[in-house]
């Protein structure tokens, strides 16, 4: 049975779960529809904007150590293995998830204390696009072994006038893995900016 979370709320992922070692994080979004005039009147169509999901991996002080700790689509796993992104979608259209990242709990490295899961939307200054064009985003868990959904996180809020989303993350706790759905808008505009945040 999926557990459905709101902004700030955390749950544990391993305790409770023998066994769980790989889960599957998916990111969903879609485009929001907005209405064109033509010559034989207006329909709604959807906006075409490109956003691109990330993972940072930092450690026990919540600062990213190494350059190659930052999963995306120019790297699209970690040094070790235990991080992969499933690779770009460039429209959000359609059913279910638009991108997923597989993380292996077990072979997550031991100076890797949190896993954090951002959002940006490409080249969004030239495009004039935020995520007030953008509906129901949300992130999810799997269990890997057999896709059973875990855990829900609809980003239920306006995020007008917001070009990056620090969607959630996975941290340590007392020998487990948690999961901890943030949710926080900001005006960083690549993924860069982001993980300045954690330098």
């Amino acid at each position: 049975m999926t557990i459905s979370l709101v902004k700030g709320q955390k749950i544990d992922l391993t305790k409770g779960n023998a066994g769980l070692t790989k889960v599957v994080v998916g990111l969903g979004w879609d485009p929001a529809m907005v209405e064109k005039k033509g010559f034989f009147g207006s329909k709604k169509t959807a906006v075409e904007i490109d956003c691109d999901a990330s993972v940072i991996l930092l450690d026990a002080n919540g600062k990213l150590t190494k350059e190659k700790n930052v999963v995306y689509f120019a790297n699209l796993q970690s040094p070790d293995g235990s991080v992969v992104h499933s690779g770009d979608n460039r429209t959000g259209e359609g059913d279910g998830d638009d991108e997923q990242i597989s993380v292996n709990l077990s072979q997550v490295p031991a100076d890797v204390s949190k896993i954090i899961f951002v959002v940006n939307i490409y080249d969004c200054v030239n495009r004039k696009q935020d995520f007030g064009l953008i509906q129901s985003a949300y992130i999810r868990i799997l269990n890997d072994s057999n896709k059973q959904e875990l855990v829900k996180f609809s980003l239920t809020d306006s995020y007008a006038g917001r070009t990056s989303l620090i969607v959630g993350e996975i941290y340590r706790h007392s020998g487990e893995w948690k999961f901890n759905a943030i949710g926080e808008g900001s005006t960083d505009t690549t993924v860069g900016q982001l993980v300045k945040r954690y330098t």
